[in-house]
């Protein structure tokens, strides 16, 4: 199914948040199964199915990772059961850095300041992965496409560094 043409968009990275809520709640109100409790039960089940299309679209095109996921699947480059890693070697010694940068939190004598630079390293670097994958995400170019599918693997990673840190800050506050 594609969900940009679900929801009248252009298959893009960008998209108006705003504008997909408003179409959301049209799309809900139009298909909600209540509508269709003197239906027969084939149109009550299509409703329940057609709802459910529109809550999985919704959920899908409001996460930026889930929305470049979806991208790629609608040119045929799906990563939603790959296990491929990022062979980027700069990244993969930012990531470990990154790590053990969150290891010492707990040994900060400043752990205020410590997780608020984690957390204005981890947004700069997401923001600068999304501004590249922006750019790239709408190329038919298979090479362009396997460098957003690896810009796609390190935003998965970067979503898990900021939830470790969100922890580790809950933790000692």
């Amino acid at each position: 199914m594609n969900y940009f043409e679900l929801f009248s968009f252009l298959p893009e990275y960008d998209l108006d948040t705003a504008l997909l809520a408003e179409r959301y709640r049209d799309l809900q109100r139009a298909v909600h199964p209540d509508k269709f409790a003197n239906a027969s039960e084939q149109d009550k089940r299509i409703a329940v199915q057609r709802a459910a299309q529109v809550n999985d679209g919704y959920n899908t095109l409001k996460h930026p990772i889930l929305r470049a996921e979806h991208i790629l699947s609608l040119k045929g480059f799906d990563l939603s059961h790959e296990s491929t890693t990022v062979k980027d070697t700069q990244f993969l010694m930012q990531q470990m850095e990154w790590r053990e940068s969150l290891e010492d939190i707990t040994d900060s004598d400043a752990p205020e300041e410590h997780i608020e630079q984690l957390h204005h390293s981890f947004s700069d670097y997401t923001a600068q992965i999304k501004s590249q994958m922006s750019k790239l995400i709408g190329s038919d170019s298979e090479q362009d496409l396997l460098n957003v599918a690896d810009m796609i693997r390190k935003l998965k990673f970067m979503a898990k560094l900021q939830d470790e840190l969100a922890r580790a800050e809950d933790a000692l506050f």
